[in-house]
């Protein structure tokens, strides 16, 4: 079935022209065409057509999400919020805790799911606790091998984050990959005008999250 996602303003990868009422043309997992929306809707007059306000570009990588899966616990709200509050939980505070393994896996699979609500469709990192493993797996996350943790683009020691933005000069920076005919349709949307304004916004403006040509997230 093909899908037809249109935005207010499209960018496609670093270093294209933004394009307003662009559209991203999707047939299974795969992009099947980039262009103006009026000539993509014309050649596919048959495409479900999902509209979306804000800035469509390509999903964003956010690194060493190892450390923020396997080193960080995210309570479970509500039922964990009244003991433990709603904020991730590293460092000694983590050491305190009993983690077996499902509940690193249940813990993760509440980190992907902020992952996605961030536009995250990619993240590096080595994964050694089996069930954080299959969460990220599951999630339709795509995995890259561990960055070196070198000085972030500002000049600071890169501190892990779920913010993919963080340390970035530019929002395309954070882009995994580009937009564009027979590439994995991996994509996202955000409430924002242009990259400009949503590097200021910051990722938490997400509207929707695609990979693998589904609907992963949406917000309500």
């Amino acid at each position: 079935m093909l899908t037809l996602h249109t935005a207010e303003l499209l960018v496609a990868g670093p270093g294209t022209t933004p394009l307003p009422g662009g559209a991203v043309l999707v047939e299974g997992d795969r992009i099947a065409g980039v262009g103006p929306y009026e000539e993509l809707a014309a050649a596919h007059p048959h495409a479900r057509v999902r509209r979306w306000p804000g800035v469509l570009t390509p999903g964003l990588l956010v690194r060493d999400a190892d450390e923020l899966l396997e080193r960080t616990y995210y309570p479970d709200d509500p039922y964990e919020v009244a003991e433990l509050g709603a904020d991730p939980i590293g460092g000694q505070a983590l050491a305190a805790l009993t983690m077996t393994e499902s509940r690193w896996g249940n813990s993760a699979r509440r980190g992907t799911q902020k992952l996605l609500a961030r536009g995250v469709v990619a993240v590096t990192g080595r994964f050694t606790i089996p069930s954080v493993r299959t969460a990220v797996v599951r999630s339709g996350l795509a995995v890259l091998p561990p960055a070196a943790r070198s000085q972030g683009s500002r000049g600071a020691e890169r501190e892990a984050s779920l913010d993919p933005f963080a340390g970035r000069d530019a929002a395309e920076q954070a882009f995994h990959g580009a937009l564009e005919p027979d590439a994995p349709a991996r994509f996202a949307v955000f409430a924002a005008a242009d990259p400009g304004e949503l590097l200021t916004l910051g990722a938490t403006s997400c509207v929707a999250t695609v990979i693998g040509g589904r609907l992963l997230h949406r917000r309500r």
